[in-house]
């Protein structure tokens, strides 16, 4: 099912700045879906073009005027993956505030860890990591945001 066009004022597509004066992709705020199953995370690298773009982190993005959260983190789960969203379970948030402007983790479950192929250019691929290695030397390199967030909602 493709949805609508949304009219140029519902998407929350643009550049905001916070109150920390830091520039995010979102006008009304951006969330993202992370996928656990047992021990493992599903994460998404990032094309080369965008913002931080090589680095490894859920998929996610701008949320829509009016749209929760949990319906942009799976929106844009779907729009970036072939990931089936409807069976995963919602088990915990987090909202990192920014003051202004916010990004919002969905955490959800998955039966299984099946492998989950790219949809659209803003991925290179999708990779089920061990939770354990996420934020080591040994792992992958992290989103900037999400590796600020992750010893937090890692413990969710």
């Amino acid at each position: 099912m493709t949805a609508a066009p949304l009219p140029d004022s519902a998407s929350g597509d643009g550049w905001q700045y916070c109150a920390q004066g830091h520039k995010h992709w979102g006008v009304y705020g951006a969330a993202g879906l992370l996928v656990r199953s047992g021990d493992l995370v599903l994460l998404q690298h990032r094309a080369l073009w965008s913002h931080h773009g090589g680095t490894w982190g859920v998929p996610g993005g701008a949320r829509h005027h009016g749209e929760s959260a949990e319906e942009a983190a799976r929106r844009e789960a779907t729009e970036e993956s072939v990931l089936d969203v409807a069976p995963l379970v919602e088990t915990a948030r987090f909202v990192d505030d920014h003051g202004g402007w916010s990004y919002t983790t969905v955490v959800v479950e998955a039966a299984e860890a099946l492998p989950v192929a790219i949809r659209g250019g803003e991925s290179v691929e999708f990779r089920w990591f061990p939770a354990a290695l996420l934020g080591t030397a040994e792992g992958p390199t992290l989103h900037p945001g999400f590796a600020h967030t992750w010893p937090i909602v890692e413990a969710l």
